[in-house]
């Protein structure tokens, strides 16, 4: 099986971070990024967005396993947006 984040020059584990930071809490891409900021990561809301985008779907069946409630809508642009409810 092929490693999803073997391309990124960040960790996994702080790609997870923001991935489940944005889907936990219902933040904005530039909450999750203020946040972050604070905790000494340095990325953008677009960053968040991108990885949301690539990522979030993967996280899925783990949050639905854990009992997290999430919200997932399918856009026009063929993207899975989740949020808690």
């Amino acid at each position: 099986m092929r490693d999803p984040f073997r391309y990124f020059n960040s960790s996994p584990e702080v790609i997870r971070l923001v991935v489940m930071m944005y889907v936990k809490s219902p933040l904005s891409l530039r909450n999750v990024d203020d946040l972050l900021a604070e905790r000494g990561i340095d990325i953008s809301h677009e960053t968040v967005r991108f990885w949301w985008n690539r990522f979030g779907p993967m996280f899925l069946p783990r949050s639905e396993r854990s009992g997290l409630r999430t919200r997932a809508t399918i856009l026009s642009g063929g993207g899975i947006w989740m949020r808690c409810l």
